[in-house]
């Protein structure tokens, strides 16, 4: 187990008949996002919520039970008990019964992903042939991971010199794009502009690193409430108007874009950043 790190899940990684003993961790470094707390302005003092029921006041959360909507303030309440009778057992084994290519798992359908190591020394052999065999075949295994009462459908895949676990939605927890594209405008595009498109996109291609960005909110945020806890007074600059459109000629647009001649048309002077602009980030 890597040092100081808690394990999210332990269990067996299974193909076919070899059994390996694996920890999951979270691969999301959840300390870089930037909490902020309730805080009552008068007294600088955080804001505690009382759970309370309408005509009857607050109550103790010992007489909160879970319950499920069936009508408008209709529901069926399942006590605790209930709901473990319906709980799936807790398997510990994780079975890799498909393999497919990483490109054939649509994007929309990754939701977590987790660092698999092996528990020990004895389980290190069995892990690195699994991730080489994967390697070698270029495909990832399928399987599902009970965890928490649920069953959660996953992948395996190679990562660097191990083995990474996302979590995936099921089919029924994606909307379907049909809905949303359903009324898109039926046009037939011009064959030069769609070839320069072609072009610009072929010119700016690369291989993707995420330490070529980062995230600008957060380090002007920062930045803020430095300037804040300083005892700085901040005055957000008025919005700017915005502009009329910048793509009046949208051939003349991408004929000028594969040219380099600057960017695209902006307002006449760029905004500053929004100093105190509310935070879209759910306060705790």
């Amino acid at each position: 187990m890597p040092a100081g790190r808690r394990a999210y899940w332990k269990g067996y990684l299974r193909l076919s008949l070899v059994s390996i003993g694996v920890e999951l961790f979270d691969a999301e470094d959840k300390k870089t996002n930037i909490r902020f707390h309730q805080i009552h302005k008068k007294t600088g003092k955080r804001v505690n919520h009382v759970t309370s029921v309408q005509g009857v006041g607050p109550i103790e959360r010992s007489e909160i039970v879970s319950g499920y909507e069936i009508d408008k303030d209709r529901y069926v309440i399942l006590e605790p008990d209930e709901l473990d009778a319906v709980k799936l057992e807790s398997k510990r084994t994780v079975e890799l019964n498909r393999f497919v290519p990483l490109a054939d798992i649509d994007a929309r359908y990754v939701e977590q992903p987790y660092y698999i190591v092996p528990t020990d020394e004895y389980a290190g052999e069995g892990y690195l042939v699994i991730r080489e065999a994967l390697a070698k075949a270029d495909r990832v295994g399928l399987g599902q991971l009970t965890h928490g009462g649920k069953e959660h459908l996953i992948a395996v895949a190679p990562l660097e010199k191990g083995l990474v676990l996302y979590r995936l939605r099921y089919a029924n927890e994606v909307k379907p794009a049909a809905s949303f594209f359903d009324e898109l405008p039926h046009l037939k595009l011009d064959k030069e502009m769609v070839e320069m498109a072609s072009e610009l996109i072929a010119k700016k291609s690369g291989g993707f690193d995420p330490e070529d960005y980062s995230d600008k909110y957060a380090t002007e945020l920062k930045k803020l409430i430095a300037r804040k806890s300083k005892g700085e007074k901040i005055v957000a600059a008025p919005e700017p108007e915005p502009a009329s459109g910048n793509v009046i000629n949208l051939m003349d647009a991408l004929r000028n874009s594969l040219k380099g001649k600057g960017k695209a048309e902006e307002p006449a002077e760029k905004a500053p950043k929004k100093a105190a602009a509310k935070p879209r980030r759910k306060a705790s």
